[in-house]
């Protein structure tokens, strides 16, 4: 049995711009090995370094501006989305007599505060999956124009000169491509980015739920920052396999020159396989991982900190009220 407790819907959003900052460089590098044609088998670590010589280590941030815009769409949407739709789905089991829906079960007990508190059996799997699937694909289709242009941004400097679009910034990029390209370019590749929107925040949301019920039931460890970052590693490992094969098909599409409107995803995967293998699907997985294993630590890691000092301060005010 489970607490319902509401916290606010940015949450998720928030962390996820935390950590978007700290792993950025690695996201730029995994869109230019993912849009490398060809069987090239340059290494993540060569691909930073040869950044950092040839355009200036401040071009391994390139984009962050986009980067940030994407996750306060995208993430806002399916971290808060998927906590909204998990409780949903779950059935109500009974409630505790209380006056407030935030104070703990616990603190009311302890200290007498009347408040209502209700309990919710804790979803299944499959319950967690279609609240997942449901608020991923929300933010895939919320997030795309943001992430249009920040895979555009991060790949500009391995076109030629008189190619690189040199957006200044996030919005300048979208009032561009609007304006150039007509609005629905801002939606080009949105079916696989749905795709792996949906796949994202099923791998990664439901499989850090699961993981952190399964350490809480069969091993030691207890609820606190050790079992967030055991249950956040395992969840990246399971998020960066489930998605990269849509990742790479979603980079291809989004930085097509306006020229090749027609580019489907059932093309580019037919081609793909076609002449460069099977292996060209996990182009960048390294540096996927590398960026997303920190990137869901941090992020799974900052939203626990933020549900923990947000039940903390209403439980606060609510017994600071009664006295």
């Amino acid at each position: 049995m489970t607490t319902k407790r509401s916290t606010p819907f940015y949450f998720g959003g928030a962390a996820s711009c935390v950590a978007a900052v700290v792993v950025h460089p690695f996201d730029l590098t995994k869109v230019r090995l993912q849009n490398s044609k060809g069987s090239s088998n340059q290494g993540m670590f060569a691909t930073m370094v040869k950044i950092a010589r040839t355009e200036g280590p401040l071009q391994l941030y390139a984009g962050l501006s986009a980067s940030i815009l994407r996750q306060a769409t995208y993430s806002t949407v399916r971290f808060g989305g998927y906590e909204k739709m998990k409780h949903i789905v779950a059935k109500d089991q009974g409630m505790f007599l209380t006056t407030s829906p935030f104070i703990s079960r616990s603190v009311a007990l302890t200290r007498l505060v009347p408040c209502t508190l209700f309990y919710f059996a804790d979803p299944t799997v499959w319950q967690m999956l279609l609240a997942s699937s449901t608020a991923g694909a929300l933010g895939g289709a919320c997030g795309n124009p943001a992430d249009v242009v920040n895979v555009r941004m991060q790949s500009d400097g391995q076109l030629p000169i008189q190619q690189r679009r040199n957006y200044k910034h996030a919005l300048d990029g979208v009032v561009r491509i609007a304006r150039e390209e007509g609005i629905t370019s801002l939606f080009r590749g949105l079916g696989p980015n749905i795709n792996r929107a949906i796949l994202m925040t099923s791998s990664q949301c439901v499989s850090y739920d699961t993981f952190k019920d399964l350490l809480l039931r069969y091993s030691p460890l207890q609820d606190g920052l050790v079992l967030h970052f055991t249950s956040s590693t395992l969840a990246g490992l399971v998020a960066t396999t489930v998605c990269s094969p849509v990742d790479v098909i979603k980079t291809r599409i989004m930085t097509a020159t306006s020229s090749d409107r027609k580019m489907s995803s059932l093309n580019v995967m037919s081609s793909m396989y076609r002449n460069e293998g099977l292996a060209s699907f996990f182009k960048g997985w390294t540096p996927a991982f590398i960026r997303l294993a920190p990137q869901t630590i941090i992020t799974f890691v900052v939203l626990e900190q933020f549900k923990k000092w947000h039940s903390s301060w209403h439980d606060r005010a609510l017994i600071t009220a009664k006295i």
